[in-house]
């Protein structure tokens, strides 16, 4: 797609990976960047205009998805992840925090900002999703939980979208350098490289980021004999 002039609303635009889409954005030629967080004070990149989102909030969702109408391109960002496992006593209240922001609150923007997609050419959306979609490693358990369901929720929209020529793109990475993964002593791949290959797929229609080495390995083991998702459960046994 025309990424010049075009009109992005980014959730969770005030730092970590949603800053960076937000210069990507910017960087591509878009007209308007929208930058929704809890704080729209927190969102202070020139050029970006503040918004007032909480994703886990419906109310919030449905005003601005009904005052918005210039907008053609949704990022879904927003994420969060609750340490713990499924067996964990606070695992139903992890995994419902989890699942309201990573993936009720895209279902949501994404049905509420269809109808102005349709409207301004098709448009596209974007989703942020994680290796973890896949793969399983006990303590986000939950959080695995929350991708699992955000990848099939891309796929569904992707399907529901397509006669209205809406792109939709699941993007997929493992480790990033950001405020969730800090802590973690583990190779990262940084945000602005993750922005960059997700407009890159933008401008070249492509529904699927694969963004480093580590979510490649682990999509192509999926069809393996003894896939990642089973040989994890073997190891801690």
């Amino acid at each position: 797609m025309n990424l010049k002039d075009s009109v992005v609303f980014i959730t969770g635009a005030n730092r970590g990976l949603g800053l960076q889409l937000a210069k990507a954005a910017l960087a591509a030629g878009a007209k308007k960047v929208y930058g929704a967080a809890r704080d729209p004070k927190s969102v202070t990149l020139p050029g970006v205009t503040p918004v007032q989102l909480d994703v886990t909030n419906h109310d919030e969702i449905a005003a601005v998805t009904r005052e918005l109408k210039d907008v053609n391109v949704l990022i879904n960002n927003a994420g969060i992840v609750r340490a713990g496992g499924i067996l964990a006593d606070n695992a139903l209240e992890q995994a419902r925090a989890e699942l309201e922001t990573n993936l009720i609150g895209p279902m949501l923007l994404s049905k509420g900002f269809a109808p102005a997609l349709k409207a301004n050419g098709g448009g596209a959306i974007v989703n942020i999703l994680s290796v973890l979609a896949w793969y399983s490693q006990g303590p986000t358990n939950t959080y695995s939980m929350s991708k699992s369901a955000a990848w099939a929720l891309t796929n569904g929209l992707r399907i529901e979208l397509a006669p209205q020529g809406t792109l939709v793109v699941g993007a997929h990475m493992g480790y990033m350098e950001t405020d969730m993964t800090a802590g973690y002593e583990v190779a990262k791949i940084k945000p602005e490289e993750v922005a960059a290959q997700i407009f890159k797929a933008l401008a070249e229609g492509k529904e699927e980021v694969l963004a480093d080495d580590l979510t490649r390995q682990v999509k192509l083991g999926i069809n393996a004999e003894l896939p990642a998702y089973i040989a994890a459960a073997r190891t801690a046994a």
